[in-house]
């Protein structure tokens, strides 16, 4: 099949832009979605972490406390909520309801919660619960004490496991077949690569110093730059509704290429985790999110402590992360150009899967060498170089974070959504809700929970560096034994004409 395609294209087409013109309609607003959807995805990740870190007594040691405290349940509460509308209405209905909730936040936030912060944050009564703490809960006593940033925080890591992860690839998986996707997946990561710039650049600019004074919001220039950055969500999000119903309305439900309506598939959550535990397939997937949610759950914040320590001011640190998602964008933008599409098509899915554990792997090794040298009485190294330890860390962090998401963002995410095209229906769905809406949130929980532990042991992030270290090249070699074993089951499976059982009983039957 890859030669007849390659010859319906020919060899430059099929690298670059393997799409025939029938399939326009149906890809370009696909495209466009996907676009806008990591756009916002982008402009959160950024935004979440300078309000959080650079809030006041906070710092990177929050982020652990957040994701196990508050990301964790409200995960739960999102995937249940998500499960209960997809029940009761249509999966276009559910989508519009779904990103209405968070739409709905944005604009409280933006228009109330923020502007009135100061008098919403109990300061006193965190200073006074502080005082009868030890040092490694401060990270826990800032989540309540700035709790509006946390709220923010978590309804901007949500909007990647419940809108981007199970609303748009559970939809792309549905009406694009193993063909399509091949083809499609490896375009749409680019054009989610490309958002990464863009969005970069938006943040570079709406963080500057620059105070504004004919606009009617903010006292600082860093209040008016949250504003612009979300209004500028809000408008996306609009956008995405509009192009969403065109495609419903033009495309899907055309009469020539309308489906047949088939039984709709109930989901309970608590049914989606008995499915998942009785399919060895679907726990491999699982096995694959968690480890790389995980390591870089477990690089990053150590990262990020870093990060403050140069830049705590809010608009220098969203600044630089600005400046980070625009060289990850672009170093994103051309592996999937250039790179993603060509491997995909040319070798087994196992190669492909094997190389974003491989970069984490190597890219934290070297992070974690300059990081634990400061403790170790090899500052002689970062000297000879001519610089300080702590800009060195920095930078090699930034690397690190680079290139992993980077390859997250083409091959893992990739390589992860075609593993769930051979599968039922049924097993889609079920397995897609369980895995993206709690078992991703379980990998970065379960990353919070280790360095909680170790703060509370150690006192500070910095002192518990070494054992982080041992515990990240851990989960990076159980992320690549997790590959090998799903990559053998994909092979099976895709060899194979029926899909994989739609039903525990089946699976327990056939296992």
């Amino acid at each position: 099949m890859q030669v007849k395609e390659e010859e319906a294209f020919g060899k430059f087409r099929s690298f670059l832009w393997p799409i025939h013109g029938k399939e326009l309609k149906k890809f370009v607003p696909m495209f466009l979605i996907f676009f806008l959807i990591s756009f916002v995805y982008n402009l959160l990740r950024a935004s979440k972490d300078t309000m959080l870190v650079t809030a006041k007594a906070s710092g990177a040691e929050a982020i652990p406390f957040i994701k196990v405290w508050f990301m964790l349940p409200m995960a739960v509460v999102m995937t249940y909520v998500f499960t209960k509308i997809s029940n009761r209405f249509s999966r276009e209905k559910s989508f519009y309801a779904m990103l209405s909730i968070f739409l709905g936040f944005f604009f409280i936030f933006t228009f109330f919660l923020y502007p009135n912060r100061e008098a919403l944050h109990p300061h006193a009564f965190a200073d006074q619960v502080q005082s009868y703490l030890p040092l490694g809960l401060k990270g826990f006593v800032a989540l309540f004490r700035n709790w509006v940033f946390s709220a923010f925080y978590v309804m901007s890591e949500l909007w990647s496991a419940i809108i981007l992860s199970m609303l748009f690839w559970g939809f792309a998986n549905q009406v694009t077949n193993l063909k399509e996707a091949k083809r499609f997946y490896g375009l749409f990561s680019l054009g989610a690569n490309i958002s990464g710039i863009f969005a970069g650049q938006a943040i570079t600019l709406l963080s500057s110093n620059t105070f504004i004074p004919s606009l009617p919001y903010g006292s600082t220039a860093w209040e008016q730059s949250v504003f612009m950055l979300n209004t500028t969500i809000l408008l996306c999000g609009i956008i995405i509704l509009y192009l969403f119903r065109r495609m419903h309305k033009n495309v899907l439900f055309e009469p020539a290429a309308a489906p047949k309506k088939a039984a709709k598939i109930k989901l309970s959550l608590a049914e989606n985790f008995r499915y998942l535990s009785n399919s060895k397939y679907l726990i491999c997937i699982a096995m694959i999110v968690l480890t790389y949610n995980l390591s870089i759950n477990l690089v990053e914040v150590v990262w990020k402590n870093q990060l403050k320590e140069l830049y705590p001011d809010p608009s220098d640190f969203n600044y630089f992360m600005g400046s980070v998602m625009t060289y990850t964008g672009m170093l994103a933008t051309f592996t999937s150009l250039f790179i993603t599409g060509s491997l995909l098509r040319l070798f087994s899915w196992t190669t492909c899967a094997l190389i974003p554990p491989i970069v984490m792997l190597g890219t934290g090794a070297c992070f974690f060498f300059v990081v634990l040298s400061q403790g170790m009485g090899l500052n002689y190294f970062t000297l000879a170089l001519g610089t300080s330890p702590l800009f060195l860390s920095v930078i090699l962090g930034t690397i690190q974070n680079c290139l992993a998401r980077a390859s997250k963002y083409t091959l893992f995410d990739a390589t992860k959504e075609l593993s769930f095209v051979p599968l039922s229906k049924e097993c889609k769905l079920k397995g897609k809700s369980a895995i993206d809406g709690v078992g991703s949130r379980l990998g970065k929980s379960g990353g919070s929970l280790l360095h909680q532990a170790l703060f509370l042991i150690f006192g500070t992030a910095s002192a518990a560096t070494p054992v982080v270290a041992l515990m990240f090249f851990g989960t990076a070699a159980l992320w690549i034994g997790s590959v090998f074993s799903l990559g053998k089951k994909f092979s099976s499976v895709t060899e194979e004409k029926p899909p994989l059982p739609v039903s525990p009983e089946a699976s327990r039957a056939n296992a």
